[in-house]
């Protein structure tokens, strides 16, 4: 593993804190923080190991995955897009530590106290950032982007459902909000991938040729969409499959376009293109899961785990080291985190499927493979976001 000594600059006067300059670097390591502690914390309760903490049930373990890990990236890579977008400040210094504050509140409230206090805190936190990304949209008119602000609003209406739903004050399953956030964070990936997956192939791998095809791009969004809409909607089994099922050969299609072949020798790269695969297998699995076979567990856990997870580790790790003034090239380090985040995946998706004797170990080592690639971030990535860019520039 490498390891890069800087030395410890003074603050310019004027300028917040290194860590405090743009949202993805709080968020990033926050997020990988709450990766590396939870999934053990959550096994350890589900296997009866720690009886302490009441809270650390299935449903925490899929909110704190949805709305906090997933919820804390997503917030870090649009305040720094935002920034790039329109050339506007996204929150910073005392705004963005504050924010930052009310996340780790967040985690702990959900975590010591469930129900109205838990709601209160952690209900607040999308909200605002929600808030705080669409005024910079609407200050430079950035209307290409009010969809991608309008999804940040969808999560945090599900989350704040999610709280009511868990706490009986609303006649809802808590699983309904928790799969149309995987959703609609999915729809998120689509955009958000379709605009920088063949962008970053064709830079970055040499002969590489990705193309995109607009109708393509727009109907494999638009049937993701559709399938979000219909399963969380619980419409007809047949319908939801057949979307399901439309929407991930249009995916498919769209991934074959972008030249993934190209970027096997490429990690930076191949992790976007397998990540993106995952959410092709994942809306198979729905498909099936719609039409009774298989389990909705399998589709939701490639999609947030292969998928999500996949392109967040493929991203933070990216415009880390773009966003710190450093070369995208990966090492040891990078390729280790997403060799063991697809084991993690695989063996989380095979303990769906294999029998229950061998499921808790399956279970044990997905965990573990989930923890320590996020724990390699974190010991790699944690100087390289707390301290100033190495180029001197903004950021």
């Amino acid at each position: 593993m490498r390891s890069i000594h800087l030395p410890i600059e003074s603050t310019p006067a004027g300028q917040p804190h290194p860590l405090l300059r743009l949202g993805f670097r709080p968020f990033y390591l926050l997020a990988s923080a709450l990766a590396v502690l939870s999934v053990p914390l959550w096994l350890a309760a589900y296997m009866g190991m720690l009886t302490i903490l009441p809270a650390a049930n299935v449903l925490w373990h899929m909110h704190e995955m949805v709305f906090g890990f997933g919820g804390a990236v997503i917030v870090g890579f649009l305040f720094t897009a935002g920034r790039n977008w329109t050339n506007l400040q996204t929150p910073q210094g005392g705004q963005l530590a504050a924010l930052a504050v009310l996340w780790i509140a967040g985690r702990a409230a959900m975590l010591l106290a469930p129900g109205l206090p838990a709601l209160l805190v952690d209900g607040l936190f999308l909200p605002l950032c929600a808030a705080a990304f669409g005024r910079v949209l609407m200050q430079a008119q950035s209307k290409r982007n009010y969809p991608i602000c309008g999804i940040l609003v969808l999560l945090s209406v599900a989350n704040l459902l999610c709280h009511a739903a868990a706490n009986g004050w609303i006649t809802l399953s808590a699983l309904t909000p928790v799969h149309g956030a995987i959703l609609m964070i999915t729809v998120l990936e689509a955009v958000i991938g379709g605009r920088v997956i063949p962008m970053f192939t064709r830079n970055g791998a040499p002969g590489s040729q990705p193309v995109s095809v607009a109708w393509c791009e727009k109907a494999s969004i638009a049937l993701l969409l559709a399938t979000a809409v219909a399963w969380v909607a619980g419409l007809a089994g047949l319908l939801v499959a057949t979307l399901a099922f439309a929407a991930a050969g249009s995916n498919a299609v769209r991934l074959a376009g972008w030249a993934p072949f190209a970027t096997v020798r490429v990690p930076l790269l191949w992790i976007l293109h397998l990540a993106y695969a995952w959410i092709v297998a994942g809306l198979v699995l729905l498909g099936f899961a719609a039409l009774g076979i298989g389990s909705a567990s399998s589709a939701f856990h490639a999609l947030a785990v292969g998928g999500m997870s996949g392109l967040i580790l493929g991203m933070i790790t990216r415009t880390a080291l773009g966003h710190t003034g450093r070369m995208l090239r990966a090492g040891l380090a990078e390729s280790a985190m997403y060799l063991l985040l697809q084991a993690g995946a695989l063996a989380r998706l095979c303990a769906n499927i294999i029998p229950a004797g061998i499921r808790d170990y399956l279970l044990a080592a997905s965990a573990l493979a989930w923890s320590v690639a996020f724990l390699l971030y974190l010991l790699v990535y944690a100087p390289y976001l707390s301290q100033a860019r190495i180029d001197g520039r903004e950021g």
